[in-house]
């Protein structure tokens, strides 16, 4: 291992000895990976550089991570800087034509090129994309009252499958088309399932600022199936931002993926635990 890369990677002493970590190594060789990361988790640039060093480290352990990114914390600074009104309808963003033009600016721009950027520091091969690139994604109006928010209804993913196959780290902003070629702001959750199922993905990990999915007494879910994230939903227990999340974890173990895991961002390494050591931190939802 490259010593740059070997310096301050704290996950392999989480793990009792190198030898108990190795099983956990291999079972994920070759395998797709898509890791949605928030804004919070990037709310400063040390644990940008913590997230990128990880990542690569991941590259470097035979996984082939693909990286879709958030960015509302700086999306709702650039409007209140532009003093453009904006709100949420059940987690999602309303868009209108001057919104969307800020939101692509954001994040296609600032936000998509510093996550490259900190990937390409730690050594890996970072390089940045939106729906909008090869036709990577195209879709239609989610909702009439939501504006220019986009549902995916069609991929090509044969750039992405040509930049994992060279051993490039994609890093998608969520931005798409319609046939026509409108903009539209896209949920970095809901793209991230599309992108995971489209690409057959071992694990899907939507990372957050939060521990993960709460039961109704606020303590960690750990483990979950879809029944039970279904029953919380009913129940009104899961609410807010949670709700895209938990929704893009059914839809996309329904197509294929093995498993989503919600989980926070902010902890050190928290990708790396997830998927290296034997209880991972976060939400597990899978089929039971």
């Amino acid at each position: 291992m490259d010593e740059k890369m070997g310096k301050n990677i704290d996950w392999v002493t989480t793990a009792k000895t190198l030898s108990e970590a190795l099983p956990y190594l291999k079972r994920y060789e070759s395998a797709t990976i898509v890791i949605k990361l928030g804004g919070a988790a990037m709310a400063n640039a040390e644990s940008l550089s913590a997230f990128a060093r990880d990542i690569v480290l991941m590259k470097q352990c035979k996984v082939n991570p693909i990286i879709v990114h958030g960015g509302g914390p700086m999306i709702n600074d650039a409007l209140d800087k532009w003093k453009i009104d904006f709100d949420f309808i059940e987690g999602k963003r309303v868009t209108d034509d001057k919104a969307i033009k800020v939101v692509e600016m954001v994040l296609s721009g600032d936000v998509n090129r510093t996550i490259v950027s900190a990937l390409n520091c730690q050594g890996g091969k970072g390089i940045g994309l939106s729906g909008k690139d090869a036709s990577l994604l195209i879709c239609k109006k989610e909702n009439p009252k939501l504006g220019f928010v986009g549902k995916p209804i069609k991929t090509n993913i044969g750039i992405l499958s040509n930049l994992v196959k060279n051993d490039f780290i994609p890093v998608i902003a969520p931005i798409g088309t319609d046939e026509s070629g409108q903009t539209f702001n896209i949920n970095a959750d809901t793209m991230a399932g599309v992108i995971s199922s489209s690409m057959s993905a071992d694990r899907l990990l939507l990372l957050t600022d939060v521990k993960g999915v709460q039961d109704s007494r606020g303590k960690l879910v750990k483990e979950a199936g879809p029944r039970e994230i279904k029953k919380l939903l009913e129940h009104k227990t899961i609410s807010g931002g949670m709700i895209p999340k938990v929704n893009t974890a059914l839809d996309a173990i329904e197509k294929g993926v093995r498993a989503v895991v919600i989980l926070d961002g902010r902890v050190q390494n928290a990708c790396l635990l997830e998927l290296f050591t034997e209880h991972g931190v976060g939400t597990l939802i899978r089929n039971q």
